[in-house]
């Protein structure tokens, strides 16, 4: 699906997104990421079931006031000793399919938050 709206001032957008992809600033990326309004990097996961604190607990160091966790295709929310590092840090985690994750990161980043985007592939 393509998303109508353009990148912001060096910012990343998220532009599209299919199977296995997203776009952001108009530029495919393939597989699991961390996205960052200002980066983009390879996440080490191997797949929803694989998941482990570390995962997670590598988000903090990005700072965010938010981390948004895309399950993939279907909305599937991670046990909450996954991401308890996060909560005591007092950093929000909103869990959705990555699709929603994709337009609400657009949103957020949109209003100059720290969000972060943990993506698991479509």
């Amino acid at each position: 699906m393509k998303m109508q709206q353009s990148p912001g001032q060096g910012k990343n957008l998220f532009t599209g997104y299919g199977d296995g992809h997203v776009l952001i600033n108009a530029q495919r990326h393939d597989g699991h990421l961390i996205v960052t309004p200002d980066s983009v990097s390879a996440w080490q996961v191997e797949t929803f079931e694989t998941l482990t604190e570390q995962h997670f607990a590598t988000l903090l160091a990005e700072q965010p006031e938010v981390v948004l966790f895309g399950s993939g295709k279907t909305l599937r929310f991670p046990h909450p000793r996954l991401t308890a590092k996060l909560a005591e840090a007092g950093i929000g985690v909103d869990v959705m399919n990555t699709a929603a994750a994709c337009r609400t990161f657009n949103i957020l980043m949109a209003e100059d938050r720290r969000v972060v985007l943990a993506l698991l592939a479509i």
